[in-house]
Order: C-alpha cells, then sequence, then structure tokens
C-alpha cells in the first residue's frame, strides 16, 4: 500500500503526524505543498472524496490574509481556485492511504488507517 503525506514542513501538525509514521515505522512519501504545489486533478479527487469544505483551511493566515471580497460566496470552484493558487490554505496534513484520503492528524484515525 502506497501512502503519500501532503503538507508543508513547517506546519506543526504535519511534524506530528511524521513522528507517529517513523515512531512506528510505517514507510512513506512526504510531498510539501510550498515547494511541490498540488496539480487540479489530484486536488478534484481529494475535493470528490472529502468535500472542499473539508479541505479548504479557513483559519490559515494565508486565507485570513485574503482581501474579503475573495473570502466571499465562497463554492466549490472558488474555493479550488483558492486552494490551487495557493496551496497553503489546504488542511494539513493530507495523508492518501490507498484509495482513502485522511484531512487532519488524529492518532486513532492513522491506527485505523495504516496501523502495525
Amino acid at each position: 500500500m502506497t501512502i503519500t503525506m501532503y503538507g508543508i514542513t513547517t506546519c506543526d501538525t504535519v511534524r506530528k503526524a511524521r513522528a507517529w509514521l517513523e515512531g512506528r515505522g510505517v514507510p512513506y512519501r512526504f510531498h510539501d505543498y510550498r515547494a511541490e504545489g498540488v496539480d487540479a486533478a489530484r486536488l478534484d479527487g481529494w475535493v470528490g472524496k472529502v468535500g472542499w469544505e473539508r479541505l479548504l483551511n479557513k483559519g490559515s493566515t494565508t486565507f485570513r490574509e485574503l482581501p474579503d471580497k475573495d473570502k466571499q460566496g465562497l463554492d466549490e470552484t472558488k474555493a479550488k481556485a483558492l486552494m490551487l493558487a495557493k496551496p497553503t490554505m489546504i488542511k494539513r496534513p493530507v495523508l492518501e492511504v490507498g484509495d482513502t484520503i485522511l484531512v487532519g492528524f488524529k492518532p486513532d484515525v492513522y491506527e485505523a488507517a495504516v496501523g502495525r
């Protein structure tokens, strides 16, 4: 089973999730949004599985610093455009475990998905 974690290296939640995986010897690939971005097809797949509302991090500094006009009238199309333009607005981490998508880090959810 292939596991890929998406996030940014400076995020505390990503650090906790990586430490959790590494502490259990779970092999994974790390994809840094800031360095590598995220492609539209992958984001579309995530939105299809978990919804844009769950992926868009409205609490992020990047989102909070947007002009009000960009925050108003959010729908799937607008949210995806924002996340593609500035991937740091995507909640972190996003973990792909085969066909399963996990958003955020909760040890019990990770254990159920990848427990060893």
